[in-house]
């Protein structure tokens, strides 16, 4: 079973991501800012992270930048509300795998999180 680290300072998003992901068979871990998100993406303990951009203490870019920094190649998918082109372009080309906009369907992002769990 693939574990799934949640990175969301909205603990009402988190928790609606997590339920449906376990519901889907999935573990779920969740961090709510950057500070907790880094030593966790950096443990190898997940198969995928699902980062928000606007955290307190440590925002996703720059947790985004430390992980492939670290060298960790855990696929990392974008979830914000912070949707435009060049936001979209810059975090595509800072590793993530994807880039989700806020609001979603939880369907879209289940699909997303399935083609990147292997």
């Amino acid at each position: 079973m693939a574990t799934i680290l949640i990175v969301e300072d909205d603990p009402r998003i988190a928790a609606f991501v997590s339920k449906g992901l376990k519901k889907a068979g999935y573990q779920t871990q969740i961090a709510s800012d950057g500070n907790q998100a880094l030593p966790s993406a950096l443990s190898g303990k997940f198969d995928l992270i699902l980062l928000d951009l606007g955290l307190p203490e440590i925002n996703g870019r720059e947790v985004l930048k430390e992980i492939r920094a670290q060298a960790v190649q855990i696929p990392v998918v974008v979830v914000t509300a912070l949707d435009n082109d060049e936001v979209r372009e810059e975090i595509l080309s800072l590793g993530a795998q994807a880039f989700i906009a806020k609001p979603f369907r939880f369907n879209s992002l289940l699909t997303c999180v399935r083609s990147h769990i292997r």
